[in-house]
């Protein structure tokens, strides 16, 4: 069964995709990551190289689901993918493990932290998970209004975290001292290399998540991978610009001792009302990402309902807003849950090993469909089957670094994952008997 409903209204161009794709990716991650690098490697030529390293990797998965959506551009993207390359099992454990951990646990996390820098800026009589539970529900409110309303917003948003990083990056480069000479750091291993490209894979992940609302973009076949394409390249761009300016400001040294580095390097450059300016990016940033998260994943529960492999009033589209609204606030209502709860941040540590799983998954995808047939002609992975094994090959090499450093908690992860094949089982048997 097709995951694409008609009744999904087409309504998101190149721009608001193009959005979706860096809104996906860009979240309050970029203002600290720079300094858990520069603890793993100490140069700046290093520092640098593992941020372009990444970047490049993020560009291989983004060739590879460009070529993905161009030729199946179907409600809840990377759920679609899996499922007719391999087994709605697969697909399942993918919609289970994004709805009740990946996803929801995520939010929750974005939402406290523009909580806190919220407060910081506008002392307001309410605690951080109060706080972040209104910040989701507003969002979640604006999204069930339909897909135009919510990617307008989404995009505005988008449009003020580049802002804010282009400003950090300007104070940086044109108002900023050069860091004093330091003394030469000590050298670095292969297997540092390899820890400081962890936390960077995870800077520049979600581009995936666009794939979700292919079904209402104008054009999928063409708007979502140029959207990708564009949407990463121009994360690339800013990303090691930031990165290029905490050197300058900062030094290797100075990068690797504190804690906020975009903070400091706008304290140095404009005192306290860089302090506050760069608060508010934070928080903005945050928002976004709460925004594009609360856009795109409920299309894959809609995808999942559609399949009657979950509860069918969530692929129920409203009438009049042609949207989700069942499956988008039963995602709202999990991430207030978790934000209430206060157990995010243990939830986010179960599924990193996950996450990389599923995108080495989607990637072998491309292996099966071009055994079926030949690429779209809307886009092909260039460099197939080169590129698209070398990317697998950085998802296992996070995967097997991951469960070494953290197996309690990766293990925990592969178990509330595999804990959905009960539940697929009695979805399957219900649906049977329908």
């Amino acid at each position: 069964m097709s995951a694409e409903a008609p009744g999904l209204a087409r309504r998101i161009g190149l721009f608001d995709a193009t959005m979706i794709v860096m809104g996906g990716i860009v979240g309050s991650g970029i203002f600290v990551t720079p300094a858990v690098v520069a603890r793993s490697v100490h140069s700046a030529p290093l520092i640098l190289g593992v941020w372009l390293l990444g970047g490049l990797a993020a560009l291989l998965g983004a060739f590879i689901y460009a070529e993905l959506a161009a030729g199946r551009p179907q409600a809840g993207g990377q759920y679609a993918y899996l499922r007719e390359a391999y087994h709605p099992a697969a697909a399942f454990l993918y919609g289970w493990a994004l709805l009740l951990v990946i996803q929801t646990g995520g939010m929750a996390a974005t939402a406290i932290a523009f909580a806190r820098y919220f407060r910081e800026l506008l002392p307001v009589p309410a605690g951080e998970s109060a706080l972040a539970a209104v910040a989701v529900a507003a969002l979640t409110a604006i999204n069930c209004l339909g897909v135009r309303a919510g990617s307008s917003v989404q995009s505005a948003l988008m449009v003020l975290k580049i802002g804010a990083l282009i400003a950090l990056i300007a104070c940086g480069l044109f108002l900023g001292a050069g860091a004093p000479p330091r003394p030469p750091a000590p050298g670095d291993s292969l297997a540092s290399m390899g820890a400081a490209l962890i936390p960077v894979l995870f800077a520049y992940g979600g581009w995936q998540t666009s794939c979700f609302v292919a079904a209402e973009m104008t054009e999928p076949r063409k708007n979502l991978p140029r959207a990708l394409l564009v949407g990463v390249c121009g994360v690339i761009a800013l990303y090691t610009l930031v990165v290029l300016v905490c050197l300058r400001v900062l030094g290797a040294g100075g990068l690797a001792e504190t804690g906020a580095p975009a903070l400091e390097v706008m304290t140095r450059t404009l005192g306290r009302p860089g302090a506050v300016a760069i608060a508010a990016g934070i928080a903005v940033s945050a928002l976004g990402f709460l925004s594009q998260s609360i856009l795109t994943a409920p299309r894959v529960y809609f995808a999942m309902a559609e399949d009657r492999l979950f509860f069918r009033a969530v692929a129920r589209i409203h009438p009049r807003t042609r949207v989700p609204v069942a499956a988008i606030a039963l995602q709202g209502a999990l991430t207030v849950v978790l934000a209430l709860a206060g157990t995010y941040e243990a939830i986010l540590r179960y599924v990193v090993a996950i996450d990389f799983i599923f995108f080495a998954l989607t990637a072998g995808c491309l292996f099966v469909f071009r055994r079926a047939g030949r690429p779209s002609d809307a886009f092909a992975m260039p460099g197939h089957p080169v590129t698209t094994v070398a990317f697998i090959a950085i998802c296992a090499a996070v995967v097997v670094s991951t469960f070494r450093e953290d197996p309690v908690h990766s293990l925990i992860g592969l178990g509330l994952t595999l804990a959905g094949l009960p539940a697929y089982v009695l979805w399957r048997a219900g649906s049977s008997a329908a």
